[in-house]
């Protein structure tokens, strides 16, 4: 069985949006076709599901580096930003979007809450997440070429 670990990260993040499209409990809010991801950014979002992008990518790094904290992932997730003519400096992304997010993979059970931790995985979240990475691991078994030996 395939971990996580063993796949591509686009391709599990894209296969899982996919899924969580398909979930109940997971819904873009109102005001999501209308933010930027942080004050890094200088542009919305032109991808329209990029929010169950944001929340797959969510439950991959909460299952590699779980339990980690919002203020950690909008570490991670921000991005350099250049201020006139100086030196770019780092700058976090929005809050809102991360708690949302994790607020919404909680309610499905994929997520939980530990105290002064952080967020971790569940035992649901962590077997749908390995489910499909056995599926893609397999996929890619099939469309690589065989090697061949030569003696």
């Amino acid at each position: 069985m395939a971990k996580v670990y063993d796949v591509p990260a686009d391709e599990l993040i894209a296969q899982l949006a996919d899924q969580l499209k398909k979930d109940k409990k997971i819904e873009p809010p109102a005001w999501s076709p209308f933010v930027k991801t942080g004050s890094h950014a200088e542009k919305i979002p032109q991808n329209k599901d990029w929010w169950y992008i944001r929340c797959a990518s969510l439950l991959r790094k909460i299952y590699i580096h779980g339990p980690i904290g919002v203020s950690d992932l909008k570490v991670a997730y921000g991005g350099r930003k250049q201020i006139g003519y100086n030196l770019a400096h780092h700058k976090d992304a929005g809050g809102a979007i991360i708690r949302h997010a994790l607020q919404q993979l909680e309610a499905s059970g994929y997520i939980t809450k530990v105290p002064t931790k952080g967020r971790m995985i569940t035992s649901e979240g962590m077997k749908r997440l390995d489910r499909l990475a056995t599926e893609i691991h397999k996929e890619l078994i099939k469309t690589a070429p065989a090697i061949q030996r030569y003696a």
